[in-house]
């Protein structure tokens, strides 16, 4: 067993703080701004120009004119501000944003990310994901563990990297990984998922494994 979609976004939406101005990337990460805890307010900032995105709308009630960068229909809130471009980038290399919580294609275990492109498949180019790692204070992962049978947690990024030593979590449908922040080798397992083994984790992981004390705790 392992932890589902939705699983893996409440996982991360723990991860939110009260005051917190937080921007969500495309995929598993839209899926978070649906499990913001109760009693923690933060602000879901989307690169296309919106401060204050809501949850995803109902079935009928989707509004087309209302779109995260992601171009997936969202809501508003009574707080909501919309701005262009410039201004929305200008937050994130500002240092205005506490946290990105991104997808990934390989993250290193030193906490370099590789998430925008594959060599030889055609692509728009980076987007604002140099900015997002660069220019906020934490950045968290939300991905899948492999693709295609390859681990996507490896010693060091083979695909071209969009930040050097920037990844602080990974959360994937087996556990939640931390980086070393001594510059040891291996990746720090926080927590495993519930039915998931150490063994499978290993077995899907082209890097070391560090079980913290709270993991086995958590296990046991």
């Amino acid at each position: 067993m392992a932890w589902t979609r939705e699983q893996m976004a409440e996982k991360a939406a723990q991860e939110l703080q009260d005051g917190f101005y937080v921007n969500l990337g495309i995929g598993i990460p839209t899926l978070v701004a649906n499990y913001i805890p109760k009693g923690v307010d933060v602000s879901l900032q989307s690169e296309n120009g919106m401060l204050g995105v809501g949850p995803f709308p109902y079935e009928g009630e989707e509004d087309p004119d209302l779109i995260n960068a992601g171009k997936q229909t969202i809501t508003s809130l009574p707080r909501s501000s919309y701005f262009d471009s410039a201004t929305s980038f200008a937050m994130v290399r500002g240092g205005h944003i506490d946290l990105s919580i991104l997808g990934a294609l390989q993250v290193a275990e030193n906490g370099d990310l590789a998430n925008w492109l594959v060599p030889g498949k055609m692509v728009k180019g980076p987007g604002g994901a140099m900015d997002l790692v660069a220019g906020v204070k934490r950045v968290v992962i939300v991905m899948e563990h492999t693709a295609k049978g390859e681990a996507k947690m490896v010693k060091r990024c083979s695909l071209p990297l969009t930040g050097q030593g920037v990844v602080d979590r990974i959360i994937t449908e087996l556990g939640i990984f931390d980086i070393p922040t001594d510059g040891k080798p291996g990746f720090i397992l926080r927590e495993l998922a519930e039915g998931v083994t150490l063994e499978e984790v290993k077995k899907n992981t082209a890097a070391d494994i560090v079980v913290a004390l709270e993991a086995v705790k958590k296990a046991s």
